[in-house]
């Protein structure tokens, strides 16, 4: 086990430290988020006492630093009562605990990459750490086993037909929490956030209510926010860059016109009941369009430094 933090901005939650346990034989991982160090004890015993009740197996050792967040009186007392024995790497020695140095290195930069690859906000890193470490341990697998480690620890094969796309424009419905009006909007835009640990259902950021919602009646917009994804789509040309681009090219043919063929010489005719001596302007020249000359009066620089 190990704990790092604290993070420079508060999770949505209010805390700023994330505990990492990880098992020696399957690499399955949890996650516990923490406000201050001095919970790590109090989070590792409801742990503990979840985990031995499930495998109906007790812990036998664990391994940490020598942090005083797990070298402490009351970690002490709790494995004397239990019978665990309690192993610290050498100080200045993180590669003697390297299997949890490298899961936290592994959470951490799979979690920057899914906040900033739709520009989630920052104070959802605890929820970005958690969806990660859940799609880990359904994701990997072990070198020599061969085996995910939650078959591994489990016994069963992960089912991971409902992963989703971090971060990705959803909607959940709004199921008779609100008095709502006959043609009032059923379902609110959200952003995925992960997967409910307690529960079958979905993890989602409600932007009308500014809330969390956990709920199974979500339908996810994957396509559009891959398009809309620079990495993966060509760039949009907006109004203003399509409307300079425009001139450019009259610009261009401007100073290069087509060449013409004298055999389809342009024939001017007058509509019905229109004189021609109410023309203002020489009718041979045709049409007059922007040129070099007169292009800075047509277009406004402005710079955003």
């Amino acid at each position: 086990m190990d704990l790092f933090g604290p993070s420079r901005i508060k999770s949505y939650g209010g805390n700023y430290y994330a505990l990492v346990i990880v098992d020696d034989y399957s690499r399955f991982t949890w996650t516990f988020f923490l406000t201050l160090k001095n919970e790590a004890f109090k989070a590792f015993k409801k742990f503990a006492k979840l985990v031995q009740n499930e495998k109906y197996l007790k812990i036998k050792i664990i391994r940490s630093d020598h942090g005083g967040e797990f070298q402490n009186e009351s970690f002490e007392n709790f494995c004397d009562e239990n019978e665990i024995l309690h192993n610290f790497f050498t100080p200045r020695t993180p590669q003697q605990n390297e299997v949890v140095e490298r899961k936290n290195r592994s959470l951490e930069e799979l979690a920057r990459t899914m906040l900033n690859e739709y520009n989630v906000p920052k104070y959802f890193w605890a929820d970005a750490v958690s969806t990660t470490c859940y799609v880990l341990n359904r994701m990997l697998i072990r070198p020599i086993l061969k085996i995910t480690p939650y078959e591994l620890f489990k016994g069963r094969k992960p089912n991971v037909a409902h992963l989703k796309i971090f971060g990705c424009t959803c909607f959940v419905l709004n199921n008779g929490k609100e008095n709502l009006g006959k043609f009032d909007s059923k379902a609110d835009e959200a952003i995925f956030l992960g997967y409910s640990l307690t529960s079958k259902a979905y993890r989602v950021f409600n932007r009308r209510t500014l809330n969390v919602e956990e709920s199974m009646h979500v339908v996810f917009d994957e396509v559009v926010d891959l398009e809309e994804n620079p990495l993966e789509s060509n760039k949009q040309i907006t109004g203003d860059e399509e409307y300079i681009q425009e001139a450019l090219d009259e610009m261009y043919l401007n100073e290069n016109p087509p060449p013409q063929s004298e055999d389809h010489e342009k024939c001017w005719k007058s509509p019905r009941g229109l004189s021609l001596d109410n023309i203002i302007g020489d009718i041979s020249k045709g049409v007059i369009t922007r040129n070099m000359n007169n292009f800075c009066m047509n277009f406004a620089f402005v710079s955003i430094d």
